[in-house]
């Protein structure tokens, strides 16, 4: 049976990430921001990388295979990583209001 140690916990946090962005999109689509571009971009570049962390992280905890899990855990891993950048950066522009 394959070790899981991170795949569990990137698909958890993965979709409450993935949450937060789809909020911070609709607010900003709801609120009409004209100069939101950067923001929207950005958090929308994290929403996609996050789909696709949690689809590798449940393929990594579904795989039979060990080495196959391994592989699918380490690219969940690494997509995570790169979203959680994408997010970050989205942050630091709402909080410095830098809009464009």
């Amino acid at each position: 049976m394959a070790n899981h140690s991170k795949s569990p916990h990137i698909l958890n946090t993965s979709t409450n990430l993935l949450g937060f962005c789809l909020i911070v999109l609709t607010s900003i689509k709801v609120a009409r921001f004209n100069h939101a571009t950067i923001i929207d971009d950005c958090t929308g570049v994290a929403a996609i990388l996050l789909m696709a962390s949690c689809l590798l992280s449940f393929l990594s905890l579904k795989s039979k295979n060990e080495k196959q899990s391994e592989r699918w855990e380490q690219m969940a891993d690494y997509t995570f990583l790169i979203a959680l950048i994408c997010v970050s950066i989205s942050i630091v522009f709402v909080s410095f209001n830098i809009w464009s």
